[in-house]
């Protein structure tokens, strides 16, 4: 598949199939390609968290309580060292937020390429999240994504609704 069918066939999930295990060599793959993704000045600031356990998982139902997020068989965390991150000199940016995206995109298309289905998820209960995972104050999550087959009602194959190429590009 080719990216443009890719990134056109990527849509957020809100259903999985709770009996249904995600394969440990398309998780390995998922992981793979997360692993090949680009960072500020390729720091690489981060470690991806795989939720899998029971106990671990209706822990984290209480950062996101959806009964959806609740089936997925497996959770992927992206946390992030601030103290690692690329600082930009002239105002000091921290890059963290911005490389905890992109990691997580890579992996959210990668499940897509795997047959995956995921969903971005930011509107968690961060304090939380910071107690489940035993944060230090240097590290963050910008993002999880529950991954897991979808339910068969949750099967997208209508067209996505985006804005035009002239609504969103400025030419220079």
């Amino acid at each position: 598949m080719d990216f443009l069918s890719l990134a056109s066939n990527r849509y957020s999930i809100r259903g999985y199939d709770s009996q249904k295990p995600v394969e440990k060599e398309k998780l390995l793959r998922v992981l793979e390609a997360g692993r090949m993704a680009p960072s500020a000045a390729n720091r690489q600031p981060w470690t991806i968290v795989v939720v899998q356990s029971q106990a671990k998982l209706q822990a984290l139902t209480t950062v996101y309580p959806a009964k959806w997020f609740a089936d997925a068989p497996v959770v992927l965390i992206v946390k992030g060292r601030k103290s690692e991150a690329w600082k930009r000199r002239s105002d000091n940016y921290c890059a963290i937020e911005t490389d905890l995206t992109i990691i997580m995109d890579h992996l959210i298309l990668a499940a897509t390429a795997e047959g995956l289905g995921t969903c971005w998820i930011a509107a968690f209960d961060e304090v939380k999240l910071r107690e489940i995972l035993k944060l230090t104050d240097d590290e963050v999550v910008f993002a999880l994504t529950p991954i897991g087959y979808a339910l068969e009602n949750e099967i997208v194959t209508r067209p996505k609704t985006r804005k035009t190429l002239e609504e969103i590009v400025e030419w220079l």
